[in-house]
């Protein structure tokens, strides 16, 4: 709905679902029932999640690798499909019954305060965008309403996958008609880094991963090499370089892994005059030691926010590829479980075991 009048903010229905709670860091998500909060503030959108995405970053988040975390018990999650049920003050961007992808980057609209759910009688607390629920209060500024004859399994990989893998090789790394490409790390980022690269024209295009099942995913998506980095920096050092043709090293080397070695390896694999792009987060008490002078002489180390997506103008734009066959979404989506298996899916992660974007299945139906 858009604008409401007043004194009609109260959530009407449902009032609980079930949601995945990070209770603990380093252990389960705990899978149980919360309420949700019995009105809507200014900006604040009621959302039936129909299918969510996992990202890396919420592995990181579980680990705390960003420090203690200070906001236990909390809800995770941040790209997703959706469905508007129900629109707070001020809302205007969306009404009842839109088809949305959520995401983590914020749009045009309102800036909405954060939500506070009830679990056992205690606050439960969230961001302005979660996923891992069957219902989630979300930010009008994390909305994009999209037609509803898009698939909404698809959907989610436009709230942050989609989004910020080609907005590394077009914002971030600038990548240009025939220059080298190594990206370390083939999860769901990487591979869209891959597709994107490629689709930019750059030669060669080369993934490195510890696992095989993600390294063929990668050559399907785009890569023209594969390497598997469990064999040690040098061998595999060296066959990077060999694929890169000069010898002197990648125009651009791009880490998702956010592991300090990685970072450390990639900036020595760029030559004079390349562009190393950070987007994997590492752990708060990692350094890395580098050699400066580079930077000096053409060198450049940037790391990425999100590449620097605008949902508003990117999700129809990459919507248009999809649609016009030029994007595999379908290709990037590993495995689905449904939301009561979400610990499972978190594990086969971890493990490696799942290659692509794992979906969690909220409410799979449209």
């Amino acid at each position: 709905m858009g604008a409401a009048e007043p004194g009609s903010h109260a959530i009407r229905e449902p009032r609980r679902g079930l949601a995945a709670i990070l209770a603990e860091s380093r252990k389960p998500l705990v899978l149980d029932e919360v309420e949700l909060p019995e009105s809507l503030a200014c900006g604040q959108v009621l959302v039936k999640i129909l299918h969510s995405g996992i990202c890396g970053s919420q592995l990181g988040e579980i680990d705390a690798v960003k420090g203690p975390d200070r906001f236990l018990p909390h809800l995770l999650g941040h790209e997703a499909s959706g469905r508007v049920l129900q629109g707070g003050p001020g809302v205007t961007r969306v009404k009842a019954g839109d088809l949305c992808v959520l995401h983590w980057r914020r749009g045009p609209g309102i800036e909405a305060p954060t939500p506070e759910y009830r679990w056992r009688g205690r606050p439960c607390h969230a961001g302005r965008v979660t996923t891992f629920s069957q219902y989630s209060v979300v930010s009008e500024n994390r909305l994009t309403p999209v037609e509803a004859d898009r698939d909404p399994a698809m959907l989610p990989l436009l709230g942050c996958a989609v989004t910020t893998g080609f907005g590394v090789v077009a914002n971030d790394a600038g990548v240009k008609i025939g220059e080298s490409v190594v990206v370390f790390g083939a999860g769901g980022v990487g591979l869209t880094v891959i597709q994107a690269a490629a689709m930019a024209g750059a030669w060669p295009v080369i993934a490195v991963d510890l696992f095989p099942n993600r390294l063929e995913l990668a050559s399907r998506l785009g890569a023209t090499h594969a390497v598997d980095g469990r064999d040690g920096g040098g061998p595999a050092g060296r066959r990077l370089l060999a694929h890169c043709g000069q010898g002197e090293g990648a125009d651009v080397c791009i880490d998702n892994t956010g592991d300090s070695r990685i970072i450390g390896q990639c900036y020595e694999l760029a030559n004079p005059g390349g562009r190393v792009v950070l987007v994997g987060v590492p752990r708060s008490e990692d350094r890395v030691s580098l050699a400066t002078l580079p930077l000096h002489f053409g060198k450049s180390l940037v790391g990425s926010h999100g590449g620097g997506a605008n949902p508003e103008i990117d999700i129809p734009r990459y919507l248009r590829l999809f649609r016009a066959g030029k994007l595999d979404l379908a290709g990037l989506v590993g495995e689905r479980h449904p939301l009561a298996d979400i610990n499972e899916a978190l594990e086969r992660m971890r493990s490696g075991a799942s290659a692509g974007r794992s979906l969690i299945e909220c409410h799979p139906g449209r």
